[in-house]
């Protein structure tokens, strides 16, 4: 399958140069970036700190004036070449690489026109934005899921960091009733679902879905942390694994024994009045 060819626009009014790594490897998860460019006034003190960033990973800086004191000139120069790169007809998707929420019509204008959206930004970005992309990537909790160990053996998920919009599935306190919900949906009558499903259904749902957001590296290990859960794996024909979810059985309550202690042999004790 050949890959996706994308357009990476990158606003560095809203974006540090720390997370270029990850924009570039999330980039490359979904295809091939033949266009790289990143937006801002590179006369401001500010923006010197992306000059090595961009020299060593082939980035065009677009340089935008800003006209006036307090507007932000940026996002209507990226909003400008997006819609030209479009109708150039070259590209499969396009990462919008910005928390500001000023690009949530951008996105769902692109994905109207078929193309394959994905946003990345920090976990401030806003839900109308996370909600136009195919997919959102919260760069700061990815950045600290790479610098973290894993944790799922000794942090729980409920524990996890949460991403800042609550009307997400990274709220941490919603997602197992997500998945039940899911499972319920999925069932083909022996309880258990296959995790791939689970995990497209939450992509396509909810777009910030990450398993990195909740310092895992892999859905099956969140899944199984997930207190109500339980996976299983089970080999296919050819020998090829694969992983089942199901909602975790409930112990069946004991039923309470009735002892009826034996008295005497069970024979019925008789009592003798005291004779004077």
């Amino acid at each position: 399958m050949e890959d996706l060819k994308l357009a990476g626009l990158i606003d560095a009014d809203n974006i540090s140069p720390k997370y270029v790594k990850v924009i570039l490897d999330e980039a490359a998860s979904f295809g091939v970036a033949t266009c790289k460019r990143i937006y801002g006034d590179w006369s401001d003190a500010r923006l010197k700190s992306w000059k090595d960033a961009l020299l060593n990973n082939s980035i065009i800086p677009m340089q935008q004036y800003s006209y006036t004191s307090g507007k932000n000139a940026t996002d209507s120069a990226m909003i400008i070449d997006a819609m030209d790169l479009l109708y150039s007809g070259n590209l499969d998707g396009f990462c919008i690489v910005s928390s500001d929420s000023d690009f949530t019509r951008l996105a769902a204008r692109l994905r109207e026109a078929g193309k394959l959206v994905i946003g990345m930004g920090e976990s401030k970005a806003l839900g109308p934005f996370v909600k136009a992309c195919d997919q959102f990537k919260y760069l700061d909790l990815i950045l600290n899921s790479n610098v973290e160990p894993e944790t799922e053996e000794n942090l729980p998920v409920s524990e996890a960091q949460p991403a800042a919009n609550d009307d997400t599935a990274t709220n941490r306190e919603s997602m197992e009733r997500l998945v039940r919900g899911m499972i319920d949906e999925m069932d083909d009558g022996t309880g258990w679902v296959r995790t791939s499903r689970i995990g497209d259904q939450l992509i396509k749902r909810y777009p910030d879905f990450d398993v990195r957001n909740f310092g895992s590296k892999s859905l099956n290990k969140f899944l199984a942390a997930l207190p109500g859960m339980e996976v299983e794996e089970r080999m296919l024909a050819n020998g090829n694994p694969i992983q089942f979810v199901r909602i975790r059985p409930q112990p069946a309550p004991k039923k309470a024994v009735r002892k009826v202690a034996a008295r005497n042999g069970g024979k019925k004790r008789i009592s003798r009045k005291k004779q004077g």
